[in-house]
Formats: structure tokens, sequence, C-alpha cells
């Protein structure tokens, strides 16, 4: 299996990576299409049309915004959060936008861009972006399928099939394995653990100070979002007014009495702002690490975090091994089941970011490879069935809280796994495939489209 760990962590922009990433890298792509086809001066219209889950929810994770920022020419990774809402405001204001950032025509979000409930066959996360000339005759047409994780497909890729994919793009890997089962052979015949393996396919991408110091950047991110997050007070923007909880957590953990710290689950206090304050930041479109989602993006910070702080062997070359073991298990999930909440619901996102979690935790405290499937099993196992129901269509409720219990769900079923020899009843697997079935049986209006769930039974504020 060729996905690389930076495929999985990846900067980029709150709220959602389904909804707000991949819609800005598909505008992107497009807007790049029609450079190279030459047809980019001509182009005198854009009209854009989101279906299913992301017209159901656009609204609430910005993706229209996402996407018209996109047709400017910007990227996730490199966009200021802070800019975003000034060059949105002139655009609303002069019914204009420049695409690519150099060619001005007329742009009406009322009349050019369409959120269309009903989804396409192929995924529940798809988009159709159309250009035209001033005679109004089709320039370029593209569908685009945001299939989770900011990853982004278009229509012929899409009707590739996934090895065929993988094979045309695929650079030549020292340990291929598509499963679990494959990847602790790999480990028991070559006696690698399982970090080892990872980075030994990444180092045919780039060297292994290249690899090291761009997870040490992935990490760096994290901090920065956790640190942010715990500063930013006032009130998560979208309508519901709730109100960041980070900042006054914070507070009165610095300042707690030395009775307190007695407390022996005082850390778990600690695990819980990390998650708060990543998953606050997401909500209000800031810069986050999507891991292996932006819905999901507070879990694995949380525990690495909980990993730095309260372990005396937590160093830099911790966190390598952490989240390249993580990046492992992360694979697994979206080649035989799916990380996207559209498509299986919230197990897909904070279930595999939890069995992410658990498994690089596993992995620093000294499991061995049959340890860590047995954390990243536990952690799957019991996020069977989750459903993906925002209400108002925003990543607020359930979801800020819901990494926080994910993450500590991550932390038990670690320290569970370490206290095992390593053999267990279920394999991971066998889980991922029961994620991916249970998904597939799932009704649609449980997964993302807030139109089931938390989402109709709790009044909006």
């Amino acid at each position: 299996m060729n996905i690389s760990i930076f495929d999985l962590f990846k900067i980029g922009i709150g709220p959602s990576s389904s909804h707000t990433v991949g819609p800005m890298i598909g505008a992107k792509n497009f807007v790049d299409s029609l450079k190279d086809r030459g047809d980019l001066p001509k182009t005198a219209n854009i009209r854009v049309e989101l279906f299913g889950s992301l017209g159901a929810t656009g609204v609430g994770h910005g993706t229209g915004p996402a996407v018209i920022l996109g047709l400017e020419g910007n990227l996730p990774a490199t966009i200021d959060p802070n800019y975003m809402p000034v060059r949105l405001e002139e655009i609303e204001s002069q019914q204009a936008l420049l695409l690519d950032n150099q060619y001005k025509i007329q742009f009406n979000s009322e009349t050019d861009l369409h959120y269309i409930y009903q989804a396409l066959e192929q995924h529940p996360n798809a988009m159709r972006i159309t250009a035209r000339d001033a005679q109004g005759i089709i320039l370029y047409s593209q569908e685009y399928f945001s299939i989770g994780g900011g990853f982004i497909l278009d229509k012929e890729q899409f009707e590739q099939s996934s090895d065929n994919a993988e094979a045309a793009n695929s650079v030549d890997i020292p340990y291929p394995f598509e499963s679990m089962e494959e990847l602790l052979a790999i480990c028991n015949d070559n006696n690698l653990s399982i970090y080892q393996v990872m980075l030994a396919n990444e180092c045919q991408h780039r060297s292994i100070d290249e690899v090291r110091s761009a997870i040490l950047d992935i990490w760096h991110a994290m901090q920065g979002c956790v640190e942010r997050g715990c500063l930013q007070s006032g009130i998560l923007p979208g309508g519901l007014n709730v109100k960041r909880r980070a900042p006054e957590l914070y507070t009165k953990l610095t300042s707690r009495p030395e009775a307190a710290l007695r407390d022996p689950l005082a850390a778990l206090d600690w695990v819980n702002l990390y998650a708060l304050a990543v998953n606050e930041e997401n909500a209000a479109g800031s810069k986050v690490v999507t891991a292996p989602t932006n819905g999901a993006a507070g879990i694995i910070p949380a525990v690495l975090h909980y990993y730095m702080r309260f372990y005396f062997s937590g160093s830099n070359t911790g966190v390598i091994k952490f989240l390249l073991t993580a990046a492992a298990i992360g694979m697994l999930c979206k080649r035989n089941a799916s990380i996207s909440g559209a498509e299986v619901g919230c197990q897909g996102e904070v279930g595999s970011a939890c069995a992410m979690a658990a498994a690089g935790l596993a992995a620093v405290t000294g499991g061995t490879p049959e340890q860590i499937e047995n954390a990243a099993e536990i952690a799957m196992e019991h996020n069977l069935g989750l459903t993906c129901d925002p209400i108002a269509g925003l990543v607020q409720i359930p979801c800020i809280e819901r990494n926080a219990i994910a993450a500590v769900k991550a932390i038990n079923a670690s320290r569970m796994a370490i206290n095992e020899d390593g053999q267990h009843f279920v394999s991971l697997d066998k889980v991922i495939k029961t994620m991916r079935d249970t998904g597939a049986d799932m009704q649609s209006k449980y997964k993302e489209t807030s139109l089931g769930g938390l989402a109709v039974n709790v009044t909006e504020c």
C-alpha cells in the first residue's frame, strides 16, 4: 500500500477536511486545469454545484467559501485564516472573484453557488464545477469527490479501481502491505517494529533526515494549534453560540492547588484540554493538522501531548515513532474501510483517529507489534456504529467533546493492550471490515448530513 504519512497528516484549515480542505484543493485543481487547457482567459462564468453531504452541511462546514478561495488559487496548507474572512467579504460586496488570482470574473454566490441535497451515485461528497465563456458555451466541466481526510479525486481518477490508481502513482517501497496481518508478518519476518517498516517505506520518497524533519514539522503544527486554542476565548462562529472552554480549563489547570495534583486522574484533565483546544480551533476555521480528518483532529495531538508531558521518556524520537505507527493504522482504515464521515459515519473519523492514537501510544511505551495491533483493535472496536450527526452542520456539537472522550479511550485501549501479551480474539483487520460494513448499512441521515440523530433532536440555540 503506497499512502504516505504526509497524505494522512496534512496542515490545513478547519472546520472539515472533507468539506473544506478537499473542496478547496479541488477548486484549485479545476483552475489549474483551465490554465493548462488555455481556457482561463476565456472564462466569464463559474458555476459550482455541491452535492449530497457537501450540499446538506456545506453552509455550516464552510464549503462554499473554501471553493471560492480555491478558485482564486489558494491552498489549505498555505492560506492565512485571518485573510479568508476579509477576502470573502470583498468578493461578496464586489460580486466578483479573481480566477488564479489574476482573471476577474463576476461571481454571485446566490446564483453561481448551489447546495444540492441529492447525492451523486459515486460518493456522498461530490461537487461539479463548470466554466463558461461570455457566450455561455461550456469550456470545461469536472466533477470532484472529497473522499475523506482532504483526499480529492476527479471523475476520471475516481472511476479507476483503487489498485490501479495506486499503481499509477506508486513508488516502489520495500515493505508493501494491505492488511494488518501482512504488516505483522513483515515485522516478524524482518525483526522490525511497525515504525521501522513505515520509516523504510517513507525513505523511498525522500531522505531519512527529510522524513524526520517533516514529521517534526507536523508535531510543531499540532503544538501550535494547542497553544492557540488555550489562549483564544469567545464564542465559536456559526450561530450555536458555543463558548470556547479550553482557555478557562487551561487557567484552572495551571493554577491548581498542590493538593489537587494528587488526584490520580488529573492527567485526564490535561488530555481533555488538549483535545478541546484543537477542535475549538478547528471549529473556528483556524490552522489544524488533519489527523486523519479535521473532525477528529484533536485526538492524536491530545494523546501525543499526554505522552510528552507525563512520560519521562517523551522525546522527539518518540514523536516520530508515535506518528509513523499511527499512520500505519490510518492507512489500513483508509484503504480497507473509510475515514470519511459522509461515507461511514463518525466511526470512520473518530474511530480511526482513536485507533491510530492508541497504536502510537502503545509503540512509544514499549509495545510489540502484536500489542500495538491489540491497542488499535480495542480502540476501533469500541467506536463501531458511531454516527456523524453534527447540529446545524457545524463541527462543534458533539464533535468537540467527542474528540476529548476518544483521546481518553485511546489511552485506556493502549494501557489494556500493554498489560497483555498481544494475543487477542478479534483482529484489527476484522474490526476495520466491520466498520466498513456497518457504515454501508448505516442510514444516510446518520452520516454527516445533519438529517438525523442529535442534529434533529436538539433545538438549535
